[in-house]
């Protein structure tokens, strides 16, 4: 059984008094899954140290292990300051910041290399999605993003369809399916059933209360990255309550 992992990426948000939020995920956060939060690199230490029952996650990383790259930081800091997980090639560093699969593959190792479990994204843009091309893209992003050497305690892959991230739009439980359960044949071809089983698949985009019963009921949807969602514990608790049912009920 893969444990149901409810994530959240804040993004460009939070000052300190955002690690309050904190203390009202705590109760959900000891339920059946796990739950992480990734906030903004200035607050990972204090995150780290405030959290209870929570794993804290960097949002990115260098793919170097140190160096003169300012304003970057490297997997190693990441770990010392307490996190446990980082978030690697999200679409908007792949477009905002220009990285490429091969950036992501290079930081992916980083992080492994210092002891992180990376929650690597994948996802289609709108114009990908209406040519039908979803699952060549996403295929292509898993090949040549992920490193070989990957296993279900060091990788989580996150679906994000860049066009559902933020806008309200959700893609069907069936266009979910379809790319989830493509997603877990990919890794079990290349790593073997045993490892291709045992990575966690989470689904990101839009995930709020009010939906998502329903996403976690999709095959091979292990949880959710969550953004706008996971900045208030008042929105972020259902989520982790929906997903610890979920877990319950198989």
């Amino acid at each position: 059984m893969r444990t149901k992992l409810a994530a959240g990426n804040w993004k460009m948000n939070g000052l300190t008094e955002a690690l309050s939020e904190l203390a009202g995920m705590a109760d959900a956060a000891a339920g059946a899954s796990e739950v992480l939060i990734c906030p903004p690199f200035t607050l990972v230490g204090a995150a780290a140290a405030a959290a209870s029952g929570i794993a804290i996650g960097g949002q990115d990383c260098h793919a170097a292990a140190s160096g003169a790259h300012t304003g970057d930081v490297s997997a190693a800091m990441l770990k010392d300051a307490g996190a446990s997980h980082v978030i690697l090639g999200h679409s908007e560093r792949r477009t905002d910041h220009n990285e490429r699969n091969s950036d992501v593959n290079a930081k992916c190792v980083a992080a492994w290399d210092a002891g992180l479990t990376v929650v690597l994204c994948v996802g289609e843009s709108l114009e990908q999605r209406e040519a039908a091309n979803t699952l060549e893209i996403i295929g292509g992003q898993l090949a040549a993003s992920v490193p070989d050497g990957a296993t279900g305690h060091n990788l989580v892959i996150a679906y994000e369809p860049i066009w559902a991230i933020g806008t309200g739009k959700v893609p069907s439980t069936d266009q979910i399916g379809e790319v989830h359960d493509f997603m877990r044949a990919r890794l079990e071809k290349r790593f073997g059933s045993g490892v291709g089983r045992s990575v966690r698949l989470l689904y990101g985009g839009s995930v709020k209360p009010s939906n998502a019963t329903e996403i976690f009921a999709v095959s091979n949807v292990d949880g959710a990255l969550v953004g706008g969602a996971s900045l208030k514990a008042a929105d972020f608790v259902p989520i982790i309550e929906a997903l610890n049912a979920a877990s319950q009920d198989g």
